[in-house]
């Protein structure tokens, strides 16, 4: 289970990451590559905020909890 929450918190901050490099091209903040075509195109920043916040919500499941079972009847 160690496994799958450390893959889990590389995938959300990966998620994360590139959620924020789309939102920085489509409102035009980053442009970088020059020729790209997510530059200044707003839906590519919606998708960005979209993957931003799946890669949180992903980081979040991952972190909660400690790994143990703590459930007393």
């Amino acid at each position: 289970m160690l496994f799958l929450r450390i893959l889990a918190v590389v995938i959300g901050l990966s998620g994360i990451v590139v959620g924020l490099v789309w939102v920085a091209q489509g409102t035009g903040l980053l442009s970088w590559p020059s020729d790209s075509l997510m530059l200044d195109d707003r839906s590519w920043a919606v998708r960005g905020a979209v993957m931003a916040a799946v890669g949180a919500i992903l980081l979040w499941l991952a972190r909660r909890g400690n790994g143990t079972n703590d459930n007393h009847l």
